[in-house]
C-alpha cells in the first residue's frame, strides 16, 4: 500500500469512525456507547498496525483480531475477562453491521464471528431480608441529607432500578399517590414504569416535604436526588450512600448499589414472583438476563430437597 493510499485509508476510516460514533451516542445509553467507541478504536489500532484498511477488512481478518482478543494479556499477565472479550466483539458486529446499513459495505465481514461462552456466576452478596431492612432503616432521618439517603435506599430496595436510572429521575418522574415511578431512557435508551412499594411512596413523599426543600439548589434543579452543590448525584455518591449505611447496620461485607438491584430480584423470586415480572421490572431486555437468578443457591434447594421428597425428612 502506497503512502498517499494508506493517508487516503486512514482518513476515510476517520470519517466513518466519526459517523458510527455518532450513530451510538444517540441510540445507545453513555456508558454503553462509551464501551463500543472504545473497543472500536481498540480494533482500528489493531488494523492500522497490519495496514488494514476499515473497508478492506475481510472474515479472516475478523476471525485473526478474536484470536488475538483471546489470546490478549493485561500488563499483569493476566488475561482480559469474558465481558471484555465479548463487548470488544460486540463492538466490532455492532461497527460493520453500522457500515453495511449505510451501505459502505456489501457484506458483514463480522457475520461468521461466533461469542465465547459467557461466564456463569450467581450474583454475589445478596441480603438477607433482614440485613436490607437494617441497611434501609440506617439512613438518618433527622437531617435532609439523611431523609434524602432514606429516600434512595427505599427506592433502590423498592425498584431494583439501576444507579444510573436513579440518579437521572426528577421531580416529575415520581406520583407518590398512585405509588409508581417513571424511568426515562433507561439502558438501551427505553423508557418503563416500574411500580412503587408503599415504604418508598412514603420515604419519597416525606423527603420532598421536608429533607429536598432544604438542600443546595432545590429551587433550580428538577433532579429528584441532589447532591451536597445542588447537583445531579452520580453513581459514585450513591455507592457512598449505599456503603456506610450497610456499615452502620452492621453488614461487614462490601454492599454497593448493585448489589441492592440483585437482593430486590432474589427476594421477589423467593417470593414466589413470576420471573417475566420481575424482568419488566428490572428493565432486562433478554429474559436470559434476568434467569441468572433461578440458579439457586444450595442452601435453598436442601430446604426444598428435606421439604418436597418423599425421603428428604
Amino acid at each position: 500500500m502506497s503512502a498517499v493510499h494508506r493517508t487516503s485509508a486512514a482518513r476515510k476510516t476517520q470519517q466513518l469512525l466519526k459517523l458510527f460514533e455518532d450513530h451510538v451516542l444517540v441510540r445507545y445509553a453513555n456508558k454503553t456507547a462509551s464501551g463500543y467507541l472504545r473497543s472500536a478504536r481498540i480494533f482500528l489500532e489493531w488494523l492500522a498496525k497490519r495496514g488494514l484498511a476499515l473497508v478492506d477488512v475481510r472474515g479472516a481478518d475478523v476471525q485473526a483480531y478474536q484470536l488475538d482478543t483471546f489470546a490478549a494479556r493485561q500488563k499483569d499477565g493476566t488475561p482480559y475477562s469474558m465481558a471484555e472479550q465479548m463487548q470488544r466483539l460486540s463492538a466490532v458486529k455492532t461497527l460493520f453491521r453500522f457500515l453495511c446499513r449505510r451501505g459502505y459495505l456489501l457484506s458483514d465481514p463480522s457475520a461468521a464471528i461466533e461469542y465465547p461462552r459467557r461466564e456463569q456466576r450467581l450474583p454475589r452478596g445478596i441480603l438477607s431480608r433482614q440485613e436490607a431492612r437494617a441497611l434501609v432503616e440506617a439512613a438518618d432521618a433527622d437531617t435532609p441529607l439523611g431523609l434524602r439517603d432514606r429516600a434512595m435506599l427505599e427506592t433502590f430496595y423498592g425498584t431494583g432500578i439501576r444507579a444510573a436510572e436513579l440518579a437521572n429521575l426528577k421531580t416529575t418522574d415520581i406520583d407518590t399517590e398512585d405509588k409508581l415511578l417513571r424511568v426515562l431512557l433507561g439502558k438501551g435508551r427505553k423508557d418503563r414504569n416500574v411500580p412503587l412499594t408503599s415504604a418508598a411512596a412514603e420515604a419519597l413523599e416525606t423527603y420532598l416535604d421536608h429533607g429536598r426543600p432544604r438542600l443546595r439548589g432545590a429551587r433550580q434543579k428538577s433532579w429528584l436526588f441532589l447532591g451536597l452543590r445542588g447537583g445531579r448525584t452520580n453513581n459514585c455518591t450513591l455507592n457512598q450512600v449505599v456503603q456506610q449505611c450497610a456499615r452502620k447496620a452492621g453488614i461487614e461485607r462490601h454492599v454497593t448499589c448493585h448489589t441492592l438491584r440483585h437482593t430486590v430480584a432474589t427476594h421477589l423470586l423467593k417470593g414466589g414472583a413470576d420471573i417475566r415480572h420481575i424482568q419488566v421490572l428490572l428493565g432486562h431486555a433478554s429474559l436470559q438476563s434476568t434467569e441468572t437468578y433461578t440458579r439457586v443457591e444450595v442452601s435453598d434447594l436442601g430446604k426444598v430437597l428435606r421439604r418436597a421428597h418423599p425421603r428428604g425428612r
